[in-house]
């Protein structure tokens, strides 16, 4: 057997800042033996194969390629499909889309990222369409992003756009991450909320050339974040409702940015009912039921602003002082364990939604975020002027992003209402 490596490509249970947590790790495989092609295959039990390798330091943004000249305990031959891959929502799956690359050094310039991929117009037309939508539907965003704006005529970049969906009949993550898959962007991540029945992955953004003067999706490209509800733990009333709506849907799945660029429902409205029952199981599932694949929030990258708002700190008391309710859940600061992405957001807008019963309720749309990635332990002696995104904390934290999700809940919007 000749020489064969393990590649911890970009995937969703890499962490890229510091532990391969074994359990949620979905891992590449990457043989070459006596000159034949590369085959990849995937694993979910990394210490179980390599347990003196269950723990792996990388790099941000990188992955690591371990050298292996012993595989006495590697399983021959490995398995070509993996079904413990797949979620109830069909979502992406790794096995073609992770790169085996080498690991960067610590004194190279910027980590290897894939190029954009089609025309880059045509993509960020459509980021610009579901952008006008979510302002048009949500005043406290629109109002927000030109009050930061307006301090010091200064540039928004966005962190992350975020996206909601159901994970059943193939309308879980997979169906909003093909489009952005299909332009160049890399699953990085998974994080799961066994309190909350989701799951979610991030992506990056590819490689493109000129973002120094852009604003808003036409700045630098924003990370993704695709969440769904893990429907089949979910009550068999509740359970119904949605597959009741996703089926009336068809083929809708294969249409999710098309829909979230164009405001609209892939399903029928449904009862008001209905949309109650969900609300009492999960306000996610209910939010989801009436906004479809809109987007549920961007996110204001507050380290590439130029004012004192830069400080996540100042910008909340800013937001604040203006009027604005932020999100209180866990206080009104996310801090992640590591001290390096701190995170607060806006308590969601309300709309006037018609059900198809002839009912008119009020019911939470969107709402903005604010984050601020910190500069990593590693780099932390470079001059300002010298620091990069790639030299920042990068990807999510579950904590954070768990009291994030509050911004819809009913608690949330009735302190906003007091």
């Amino acid at each position: 057997m000749g020489m064969e490596g393990l590649a911890l490509g970009p995937t969703c249970g890499l962490k890229s800042h510091g532990k391969i947590r074994d359990k949620a790790a979905s891992l590449l495989i990457c043989r070459h033996i006596s000159g034949k092609k590369m085959e990849a295959a995937a694993v979910t039990s990394f210490s179980s194969i390599f347990p003196l390798y269950s723990t792996i330091r990388t790099t941000p943004r990188s992955s690591t390629f371990l050298s292996l000249r012993s595989l006495t305990s590697f399983p021959s031959p490995l398995p070509t499909s993996f079904p413990h891959l797949s979620s109830p929502g069909n979502s992406v799956s790794l096995l073609n889309r992770s790169l085996c690359t080498a690991t960067r050094s610590h004194m190279e310039p910027e980590p290897p990222v894939p190029p954009f991929q089609g025309a880059e117009s045509f993509f960020r037309n459509v980021l610009g369409s579901m952008e006008t939508v979510y302002l048009n539907r949500n005043p406290t965003a629109k109002s927000v992003l030109e009050l930061v704006r307006s301090v010091d005529n200064d540039r928004i970049c966005y962190d992350h756009l975020a996206f909601r969906t159901f994970g059943v009949n193939g309308y879980g993550i997979d169906s909003m991450a093909q489009f952005f898959l299909d332009f160049g962007y890399e699953p990085r991540e998974e994080l799961r909320f066994p309190a909350k029945k989701l799951r979610a992955l991030w992506f990056s953004p590819p490689r493109i050339s000129h973002t120094d003067t852009g604003t808003g999706v036409h700045g630098p490209l924003p990370r993704i974040f695709i969440s769904e509800l893990l429907v089949d733990q979910m009550s068999p009333p509740a359970q119904e409702i949605i597959r009741k709506y996703t089926e009336i849907s068809g083929s809708g799945n294969k249409h999710a940015a098309l829909a979230s660029a164009q405001g609209f429902l892939t399903w029928e409205k449904p009862l008001y009912s209905e949309f109650q029952q969900l609300a009492r199981e999960s306000e996610y599932a209910a939010w989801t039921l009436v906004n479809g694949y809109a987007v549920n929030h961007v996110t204001i990258s507050t380290h590439q602003l130029k004012s004192h708002l830069r400080n996540i700190k100042m910008l909340n008391q800013f937001i604040e002082e203006n009027g604005f309710k932020l999100n209180s859940e866990g206080g009104v600061l996310k801090v992640s364990p590591d001290g390096l992405l701190l995170q607060s957001s806006t308590v969601a807008d309300s709309v006037s939604f018609q059900f198809s019963d002839g009912v008119t309720e009020s019911v939470p749309c969107s709402y903005i975020e604010f984050a601020e990635r910190l500069v990593l332990p590693q780099y932390k002696d470079l001059p300002d002027k010298e620091v990069k995104e790639y030299h920042r904390r990068d990807g999510f934290e579950v904590g954070n992003a768990d009291k994030i999700f509050e911004s819809t809940s009913k608690d949330q919007l009735t302190r906003r209402a007091a």
